[in-house]
Order: structure tokens, then sequence, then C-alpha cells
């Protein structure tokens, strides 16, 4: 079963775009894409096994570091550029998301939301959370950074990008609804995000 993301990543994505996967794992969600929305894909990925993995699913894959930047990638080379549940292990924030945006129209961000409830509740007990969106024990977890809606929110202002739609997960992968922006962000485990550049 996929992952609940996927199926908003691909409702924002038209049959035959052409989507770069930076941090792709092992290729599913692109294998997702390509089989539910024909579209056009590559993948960046720096593991060993997930390449390996990512090719056993058919998928175009190129071994890179997001830290060392995305030269290789011409200006507006893809219609979308997604970045799934990647930004809090990525130590430059604010170049990656200018880089997405130079290379492709749109950029998708999902990530996981700090301020969601039973993560709260965790540090407040005294312990780093360990969830689905959260999957890693303090001491093994290659997240760098833990950040919030609002947080993500502010740095999309601060940087000029658009939201141009958002998502907000809770655990289950069911939609939160709200109004009010800190119960969103207090019911929401995962967060995806559909972004472009100032026109």
């Amino acid at each position: 079963m996929g992952r609940p993301d996927f199926d908003v990543i691909a409702g924002w994505i038209e049959p035959g775009h052409r989507v770069l996967d930076l941090g792709c794992g092992d290729g599913t969600l692109l294998k997702h894409l390509i089989d539910t929305r024909g579209v056009r894909g590559v993948g960046v990925e720096i593991d060993d096994a997930n390449i390996l993995a990512a090719i056993r699913n058919g998928i175009n894959v190129i071994q890179g570091n997001l830290e060392r930047g995305l030269d290789e990638f011409a200006d507006q080379a893809f219609d979308h550029v997604v970045l799934s549940r990647t930004l809090q292990t990525v130590r430059h924030t604010e170049g990656i998301l200018r880089e997405m945006l130079r290379i492709g129209r749109e950029a998708v961000v999902s990530f996981p939301n700090f301020a969601y409830w039973k993560n709260l509740r965790s540090v407040l007990d005294g312990r780093m959370p360990v969830s689905e969106d959260l999957p890693y024990q303090w001491y093994d977890s290659p997240n760098v950074r833990f950040f919030t809606l609002l947080d993500f929110e502010a740095l999309c202002t601060q940087t000029g990008l658009v939201i141009r739609e958002r998502r907000v997960l809770d655990e289950a992968g069911k939609p939160v609804d709200s109004d009010d922006e800190r119960e969103l962000n207090f019911l929401g485990s995962l967060a995806v995000y559909r972004l472009s550049r100032v026109r």
C-alpha cells in the first residue's frame, strides 16, 4: 500500500508531466506517478541500496548528493520537482527550495510536522517522538531539522515562495480540515505543499 501523501502529490501532477524526485529512495513514488499519471520521471538518490532498488523498480535514477547542489539540471527542465519526506534531512533548506524552483515550474514538498500533538506529548513525557512519520530513534535518525507547518510557511514567506496548495494529513493519512492554523498544526502529522515562485 502506498503512502497517503503519494495520492495528494499525484493529484497535483498532470498526465505526461516531467517530474524530478529528489531523495527518491527505492523509487516507489516515481513508480506510482508513472503508473497512475503517465509522467516522465527521474530520481536522485545518494544511497547505493536505494539506487539498486529504484533501478529494479524501473526508475531512471541518478546518484547524487542534494547538499552539493543540483547544477547538473537546467533551469525549468521539469514541470514538478518533488521532495517527499526529505526536507527535514537537508542542511541547506533555503538553498534546496530555491534550486527546486529553478529546475521546475512547481515544487512539491512533504514533511513530518513536529508540532503534531502526539509528538508534543512524547517530548512532554521526556522522550523524542517515534511515529509513522518520524520513524527513527533520536540516535539513528537522518533528520537534522525538526519544524512545524507554521515554521515552514514562515520560511516560504521570507524566501518569496508562493504556497499554491496545502494538504495536512493525520497519522492515519486522513485529511485534517480546520480554519484555525494552530489547530491544523496541532492535529496534522504530515504536511504536503505545492509551491511556486513569485511571478
